[in-house]
């Protein structure tokens, strides 16, 4: 057990070091960090793969080293050591590490030449009941009731997941894999014990694979053509849903294509983009986000 320790806190002081040198502004190539920290370079790169679900990472196209996008340097706070141990699934990892310790590497130096705003998360502390009794379930597979938007519900618990800042509960209702927002959840006070039931792999393999959280959608792709000015952000990182490049443009720009299985995870990033991205495929959407537009402004 104390080589486990071990080897948790070793873990836990490698990221903690990563996650100050990106915040101040650092590019970080795998190879040097595996020398720097004598480990293989697949652990390194298992790192960044903890890392890059949490942080609004790039790389570099000719040297291949990883860095943080510069609107968020400078973000990364102790808290946000909290919070990655909770996205990650290691927050036993951090315990050991003294706090004091970690506010002086992220606050004092960084914080002092960066400032950022913008990029948050929902505040996962205030559902550690909820995360406990709903991760037994999952655990045990064993049936949960709950208050869900006012209407009881009783599902089959399957997987937390935190998905665009926000926490929800994947879970079976009524034969069909369903999604409930963490913080529309309110436990009963009930004594009575649920039943046990038999994971389907089929949805376990489901909720593990998908992107989403729009279980049960059959994908459907969309097309659409990205501005120059704005091309470097697409081709850097994948900003849409799966989003694969189809095409570069003779004008810089891009052409590009995302599979969703529902609207809603374009859509808002389509607003956010507006001017300079427009969906080519299929042509009844683009309709519908211009008509939303223009009922916005009253034309």
């Amino acid at each position: 057990m104390k080589r486990d320790d071990s080897i948790h806190e070793r873990l836990a002081d490698r990221l903690a070091n990563i996650l100050t040198k990106l915040n101040m502004g650092y590019q970080l190539s795998i190879k040097e960090l595996a020398l720097e920290f004598g480990v293989s370079t697949r652990t390194i790169s298992r790192d960044f793969d903890r890392l890059n679900t949490y942080l609004p990472l790039l790389q570099d196209d000719e040297n291949k080293k990883y860095y943080l996008e510069s609107n968020f340097l400078g973000k990364i706070a102790p808290k946000d050591i909290r919070n990655f141990a909770q996205l990650s699934g290691i927050s036993h990892l951090y315990p050991s590490l003294d706090i004091s310790f970690l506010r002086e590497l992220l606050d004092s130096r960084a914080h002092q030449i960066y400032s950022a705003k913008g990029y948050s998360f929902e505040d996962a502390s205030q559902f550690k009941g909820l995360f406990k009794v709903i991760g037994k379930a999952i655990q045990e597979h064993r049936q949960i009731g709950f208050v869900y938007k006012g209407e009881p519900r009783l599902v089959q618990p399957y997987r937390l997941i935190h998905h665009h800042g926000s926490w929800y509960l994947a879970a079976v209702r009524k034969d069909k894999l369903r999604t409930y927002r963490i913080s529309h959840i309110q436990l009963t006070h009930s004594t009575h014990e649920y039943s046990h039931f038999i994971p389907d792999l089929n949805i376990v393999k489901l909720v593990e694979d998908d992107e989403s959280i729009w279980f049960g959608l059959d994908k459907k792709e969309i097309v659409l053509s990205i501005d120059s000015q704005v091309a470097f952000y697409f081709k850097q990182r994948s900003i849409l849903p799966e989003q694969e490049i189809v095409k570069e443009l003779n004008d810089g720009g891009l052409l590009v294509s995302s599979k969703i299985n529902h609207n809603m995870q374009l859509l808002p990033l389509i607003r956010f983009w507006i001017p300079h991205l427009k969906i080519v495929n299929p042509v009844g959407l683009q309709e519908q986000i211009e008509d939303g537009l223009r009922e916005y402004l009253g034309i």
